[in-house]
């Protein structure tokens, strides 16, 4: 093939999609509709829970479109990270959403699954062995922390769906936890063309056309045999050099070395060029192979059980003692359960307003905000005493004085009802680690069916 064209409907599929832009991308004639689906950003209870990310009626949406597509153009589907965390019952899900779509529209399609969570005995193997180490600035595993969590995935890369699509003539792929470009790499891959380009041009890609100006959906990807070229599918969009090369520095460590499962693409010679007001051109990008195939290990442990009260205060003197009430707060709240020890809970408060989002790391200080919304939260051994604990926070928070206090009624407005609200268990990750493995495919079995 001497080029081989990708459409990307969005950056995470259950969020909807323009369907007018979606369709003119379409008559573009692509080759393959690749999509990824998962993502740890909303954290480990996704996981832990197998909760999907969206609900299963937008994913059904969604799909519903693109099996449409598919069957109009007779191309492939590639989906990835099946329900956000990849798990195997999220995988058995998207199918069974296929199937109820195929029979009521009249669809025949062959699919294949592929499946990431990992027997625990192979990775506490593997721990025997060494070959297991961390993926950023977490603690080394241990088998405690293996035998801790609810359910173990492995981040698959584009081996195992290109072998699929090598042996079989295959309609649809569903995929479970895989590297977020998989899905647009792999065809390229199979077909021959450069992994540097492919796996770059997954790698912007996969976010839909969120390197467009003004950011949007659905993306349009063309590789061919030194350069890939990137147009949104909206002409209400642009990509320029600019939009393009800041996001490939999206979501990285070093400016141009960005590693993934078998190897590091290497951006330090990559070019964008500006080809006309609405497509980049992109050349350079070089894969470099590594010894050993590592492949990102995730997983999650339950730690306890949490609660929150959600409060907005605007009186200014209030507002500029803020930090001494919600110390005293604390020390309060410390003293009363003093017969629990601390280490059975946990107060994290969010001060939105003055440094809810930054923390300690907020670089303006000494302003006076007009109005903070106080969230606390509050995680404990169990349900029942996260929100006593939260209960004994919120009124005395309420009614805590502080120096030049004018009204005694009430320090805060609650805008919920029931004032303490349980949110159930809370998880940690426990298992983010990566796993050198002999075989990129065999930890990924698969499934072929027709539906």
């Amino acid at each position: 093939m001497k080029e081989l064209r990708i459409l990307t409907p969005n950056g995470m599929l259950g969020y909807g999609f323009p369907v007018k832009w979606f369709k003119r991308a379409l008559s573009m004639d692509p080759h393959v509709i690749a999509v990824d689906s998962g993502s740890t950003d909303s954290g480990p209870h996704k996981l832990a829970m197998g909760v999907m990310t969206c609900s299963k009626e937008a994913y059904t949406k969604d799909i519903s479109l693109l099996l449409e597509a598919i069957a109009e153009k007779k191309i492939p589907l590639l989906i990835s990270s099946a329900g956000g965390a990849g798990t195997n019952a999220q995988v058995d899900t998207f199918i069974n959403i296929i199937k109820k779509i195929s029979r009521e529209k009249g669809y025949h399609f062959k699919i294949a699954t592929i499946y990431s969570e990992i027997d625990k005995s192979i990775v506490k193997e593997k721990l025997k062995k060494g070959q297991i180490a961390p993926c950023g600035p977490v603690e080394h595993l241990s088998e405690e922390e293996v035998d801790l969590a609810t359910t173990i995935v492995a981040q698959m890369g584009v081996e195992p769906i290109v072998k699929v699509l090598k042996e079989n003539d295959i309609d649809i792929v569903i995929a479970g936890r895989s590297y977020d470009p998989v899905t647009i790499a792999a065809l390229p891959i199979k077909e021959g063309f450069d992994p540097g380009l492919a796996w770059h041009m997954g790698k912007i890609m996969e976010c839909g056309a969120l390197c467009a100006e003004p950011a949007g959906k659905v993306m349009f990807g063309t590789i061919r045999e030194d350069h890939f070229i990137l147009e949104p599918g909206s002409l209400d969009e642009r990509c320029t050099t600019w939009s393009v090369a800041a996001h490939t520095l999206y979501e990285k460590s070093h400016p141009y070395l960005l590693p993934g499962p078998g190897g590091i693409l290497d951006l330090s010679n990559t070019s964008f060029e500006q080809i006309d007001d609405r497509r980049v051109k992109i050349s350079g990008s070089k894969f470099n192979p590594l010894d050993k195939y590592t492949v990102k290990l995730e997983g999650a442990k339950k730690v306890g059980f949490r609660s929150i009260f959600i409060a907005g205060a605007r009186d200014p003197i209030f507002i500029d003692h803020i930090d001494d009430v919600l110390a005293r707060v604390t020390e309060d709240v410390k003293d009363y359960f003093k017969d629990i020890p601390e280490d059975q809970y946990q107060m994290i408060y969010h001060v939105y307003g003055k440094n809810g989002v930054m923390a300690e790391l907020e670089p303006i200080k000494n302003f006076m905000p007009l109005e903070l919304c106080i969230i606390l939260e509050v995680a404990a051994s169990t349900q029942e005493l996260a929100t006593a604990i939260c209960s004994r926070a919120r009124t005395e928070l309420l009614h805590c004085p502080y120096e030049g206090r004018i009204g005694t009624a009430g320090n805060i407005a609650l805008p919920f009802t029931p004032l303490e609200i349980p949110l159930g268990e809370v998880f940690a990750f426990n298992v983010y680690h990566l796993m050198e493995i002999d075989d990129p495919v065999s930890l990924f079995p698969v499934n072929i069916m027709e539906v």
